[in-house]
């Protein structure tokens, strides 16, 4: 779409960047905003000889502690390149606010499929089990790099991931709260104090869903994973079950509960766990604490919900629907409730 206008900037000036930074740019600069993405404005750019990029800059306006981390993203993308993950080819990071007003960096643009729908409706019925088991293949090779070894053993802290991301994006929720949900309130008191007894820790990207992947135009392959906003060291429980939430999800909110996955061509929660830890080579978790993660990430998603919605309330959100947000944080933690609720001997 056209630029926003609170999301324009001095294209005359990226393109002076671009021509002292990327080897082969030609201005003049053309730019067009895409429509997703809720956190870090998106645009794809068009040189004088028609390359194609893409830009990533933190949003305008006051931001939360830590938020719109784009040298992060571009840091871990940089790294990924050298690795059989796939991610867009990382070209510039400029951290020089007198650009384009806030922090950016340039990538790749990959020219595939961005998959919105889950149910994979453009995609014949024969053909949809490849991609998920592309996704969940992909997701097996991030949590199989060495981290180390690419420089990012400081990427973030290795162990109590999960205790600490429920803090993190606690005092987040609670630094954009709009309303008392009561839900919220109990998963915030009981999920700390359930912890799992240890955790592994790998590199995660931390958004790790369907419309966060470039597929390519016609075969059930990855081309570039995006989005690397909060990626960090981490927990491969945590990650694996955010991306199965679809499962537990109803359609209303664009999940899979409810739908007859098999007349559609669809693999289920249980199928696609056991070929992620067979890629893996880690054992399938047990119920609970699969049960646990699950609760956890549906409190995380009401966190992240939240923040979006509270920045549409101040005009800060980079996603026309941002406001739609805020009515799925309360159903979310009260789905995450219901499934601690239903933990075997579990106690309020």
């Amino acid at each position: 779409m056209e630029v926003q206008a609170k999301h324009r900037f001095d294209e005359q000036s990226l393109a002076r960047f671009m021509a002292d930074k990327i080897t082969g740019f030609v201005p003049p600069l053309q730019a067009e905003q895409f429509k997703g993405g809720q956190s870090n404005p998106t645009y794809r750019l068009t040189d004088g000889a028609g390359r194609q990029y893409v830009l990533r800059r933190k949003p305008p306006g006051k931001l939360l502690p830590s938020a719109h981390a784009v040298d992060r993203e571009f840091r871990v993308i940089s790294a990924l390149n050298k690795t059989d993950v796939p991610t867009p080819r990382a070209y510039a990071l400029g951290e020089d606010e007198s650009v384009v007003g806030t922090a950016f960096y340039i990538m790749e643009f990959c020219d595939g499929r961005v998959l919105w729908d889950p149910l994979l409706p453009d995609v014949a019925k024969e053909g949809r089990r490849a991609i998920y088991e592309a996704k969940f293949d992909v997701l097996a090779r991030l949590h199989g790099v060495d981290y180390a070894a690419l420089g990012l053993a400081d990427f973030g802290r290795p162990g109590s991931y999960v205790a600490r991301q429920i803090s993190r994006w606690g005092k987040q929720y609670k630094a954009s709260e709009t309303e008392k949900i009561e839900a919220m309130d109990k998963l915030l008191d009981w999920l700390p104090a359930h912890l799992p007894p240890s955790e592994e820790t790998v590199l995660v990207h931390g958004d790790y869903r369907l419309d966060n992947m470039v597929f390519h135009s016609s075969e059930p392959r990855v081309l570039g994973v995006i989005d690397w906003e909060i990626s960090t060291l981490g927990d491969p429980l945590a990650e694996l079950s955010y991306l199965c939430m679809l499962w537990r999800t109803p359609m209303e909110w664009g999940g899979l509960l409810g739908h007859d996955l098999a007349s559609l061509g669809l693999p289920t929660e249980p199928e696609m766990v056991a070929y992620y830890c067979r890629l893996a080579k880690r054992p399938v978790p047990e119920k609970n604490l699969w049960e646990f993660y699950m609760a956890y990430n549906l409190f995380r998603v009401s966190c992240i919900r939240q923040g979006v919605y509270a920045r549409s309330l101040d005009g800060t959100a980079s996603n026309v629907r941002a406001a739609d947000s805020g009515k799925l944080v309360r159903p979310a933690a009260e789905l995450g409730w219901r499934l601690v609720e239903g933990i075997a001997g579990a106690s309020p």
